[in-house]
């Protein structure tokens, strides 16, 4: 694609993202009926494979990145696309639900479940700081240790949830008062009591062959558009890219949180944010190659932003904070003001290096 003009890779790219749009919100749907239908959601194994769903745009351009052989655009997606979605709980917060008396998102979805979700996302992003330092050579079985013990802490991770969304030894088995009750599972939507399975499983593959495919063009025309305009990998994948495979979120949680799920968007958000960084072992088996240890210095400045985003929320979820200034949370004010200023701090990172 490198030899298109800049104006059809632009159109290609945002035709990519419309065809993610619309996928993505089909994908969910559906997953939300196969989960409904067939009780994925009751079984740790059924937690995965609706994890790995609401994550193909992010899984086919990681695999694409390292197929190429160049993961810096892969990592800059997926470090930048965590910290990007959990500014997308100051987009559900300041539109999702107005009006006087509306308390700000993390008062309405406060539960340690949620504290919990968010914590296992601290903890892979600190592996993946660790793993960055780790030599380039530690390669066995086209695997390192950092990758697997990221996969390892996201199934614990998974088994914890699952274990806290049957009760925890605290006062209202660690719900706040007058918050929502905690989902088990990781649903976008209330299923469509008219769609049967067979039709579910029909709409399911289609989004998802469109997805991966719209994932892999959205990797290929936004690399060529990167170069022409002189944006580097890492800034283009953190940003440009992250918010393109992210609309999907943005759009699902929305609604989740008009209907008044808000604890269910919150957790749809940590769970995406927890699973994410799993994709480095992908990179991994498929390049043969240590990927974090080549890391650049963007990558972990993203990892350490994404991870401090996250610990504002937790922060909130424990306070509740009641007042909302500008439209939103005091949490969500301050998550927008960190991520403007580190985004602001990004290029002067990469110039640098």
């Amino acid at each position: 694609m490198s030899s298109l003009p800049l104006w059809v890779l632009v159109l290609i790219f945002l035709a990519g993202a419309a065809v993610i749009w619309v996928a993505g919100i089909q994908l969910s749907k559906s997953t939300d009926v196969l989960d409904a239908r067939l009780h994925l959601g009751s079984a740790l194994g059924g937690l995965i494979v609706l994890a790995v769903a609401t994550n193909l745009p992010e899984i086919a351009i990681t695999v694409s990145a390292a197929l190429s052989g160049d993961v810096s655009i892969a990592a800059g997606n997926i470090l930048g696309g965590i910290a990007l979605q959990t500014v997308v709980l100051v987009v559900l917060d300041f539109f999702g639900r107005r009006g006087s008396g509306v308390r700000p998102l993390t008062y309405r979805a406060a539960s340690l479940t949620l504290v919990l979700e968010a914590v296992v996302v601290v903890a892979v992003l600190a592996v993946v700081v660790a793993g960055s330092q780790l030599p380039p050579t530690l390669v066995f079985a086209r695997l390192t240790p950092d990758v697997l013990l990221i996969a390892a802490l996201w199934i614990v991770g998974l088994f914890l949830v699952k274990r806290a969304g049957k009760g925890l030894p605290w006062h209202e088995s660690g719900n706040a008062p007058q918050a929502s009750k905690h989902p088990s599972g990781h649903r976008r939507h209330k299923p469509d009591k008219t769609m049967s399975a067979r039709k579910a499983a029909v709409v399911f593959a289609v989004s998802a062959v469109a997805t991966l495919v719209a994932g892999v063009v959205l990797e290929r025309a936004g690399e060529a558009a990167a170069t022409k305009i002189g944006l580097s990998g890492v800034l283009f994948g953190a940003t440009v890219l992250a918010l393109a495979t992210s609309l999907p979120e943005i759009s699902t949680g929305l609604q989740a949180v008009k209907q008044s799920d808000d604890n269910l968007a919150v957790s749809d958000i940590f769970g995406g944010n927890a699973f994410l960084p799993v994709l480095f072992l992908l990179a991994t088996v498929i390049s043969g190659k240590a990927v974090l240890p080549q890391a650049n210095p963007s990558d972990i400045y993203l990892t350490a932003i994404a991870a401090l985003l996250t610990l504002v929320y937790i922060v909130g979820l424990i306070f509740r904070p009641k007042r909302r200034v500008l439209g939103m949370g005091v949490d969500s004010l301050v998550v927008l003001g960190l991520y403007l200023a580190g985004v602001a701090g990004l290029f002067a990172v990469s110039r640098g290096s």
